[in-house]
């Protein structure tokens, strides 16, 4: 056995684990919920073995159109709304001396030490008719009534960007922290003004940073059902709760993974340009 073959060996040896468990517990999952999608519901439940399009042309129904719609408005909703407040947020940080440095990155950090499900159920507190939102309100005399804020769109936009707003400072805390700052230098020494140099020097050369926030934010965001199901109530249904129905309450496999298999198609988009942004900034 010469060298190259025993590399080669060697080589196998070491993906082999990695490999092994991407087929099992990615791909082959994958590939069952796509051969579910083709199949016909059961009379019971599970499915029946008889291939049939029915369930991608059940998509196209108004009904689940709307909650289609409503969950990619949210999810780029709370994309954008991350931006804004992240960004700044990033860049105050990413400026600071490592000692506060240090400090914010790790208050950023902290909301993740607590389980997701209580911090979500946290926001029916603050947003109640009796909360600590209306009650503030109240008592600076802004309204007389209470607000109608929770089991609403709003509440479900609202748990949305504060569940995943860390998800989008920390990839623009890492672009913006290796930035050259003396870029910024050379372009006020030319003349430019701060926002000039903000749209020609800093946002480009961030770019990796936002389009990997955008994609950490708008993923897990467009697929959720937990923060809709707490603070949307059965008002504001999103696909994630849809498929979670179909799949436990309607006991409807095919169709359940034909939303599924939308969903993935969804996901996919925004990582595919991910890497077309990667590709060309290198």
């Amino acid at each position: 056995m010469n060298v190259k073959t025993r590399q080669q060996i060697h080589l196998f040896l070491l993906l082999f684990p990695a490999t092994a468990w991407l087929i099992i517990f990615f791909i082959l999952p994958v590939l069952i919920v796509l051969l579910y999608s083709f199949l016909e519901r059961g009379t019971y439940g599970g499915v029946t073995w008889v291939f049939t399009l029915s369930n991608y042309q059940r998509l196209f129904d108004e009904i689940f159109l709307g909650v289609i719609s409503r969950s990619l408005w949210l999810a780029f909703l709370t994309t954008a709304a991350c931006l804004l407040v992240g960004y700044p947020l990033a860049f105050f940080i990413a400026t600071r001396s490592p000692r506060w440095r240090n400090a914010l990155l790790l208050l950023v950090i902290i909301p993740f030490w607590t389980n997701f499900l209580v911090r979500t159920y946290a926001w029916i507190i603050l947003l109640r008719s009796e909360g600590v939102v209306n009650t503030a309100l109240q008592n600076l005399q802004i309204i007389s009534e209470p607000l109608n804020l929770l089991f609403t769109p709003f509440a479900v936009a609202i748990g949305l960007i504060y569940g995943y707003l860390p998800f989008m400072i920390l990839p623009l805390y890492s672009s913006i922290e290796r930035f050259n700052f003396s870029l910024v230098e050379a372009a006020q020494d030319l003349g430019a003004n701060d926002i000039r140099t903000f749209w020609r020097v800093l946002l480009p050369l961030t770019t990796r940073g936002i389009v990997a926030g955008s994609i950490l934010v708008f993923v897990p965001a467009v697929g959720a059902f937990i923060t809709p199901d707490i603070l949307g109530g059965a008002k504001t249904i999103m696909i994630g709760n849809l498929i979670q129905n179909q799949f436990l309450k309607a006991r409807d496999w095919p169709f359940g993974s034909a939303l599924s298999m939308l969903l993935t198609v969804i996901v996919l988009v925004p990582v595919l340009i991910y890497f077309h942004v990667s590709d060309e900034t290198q």
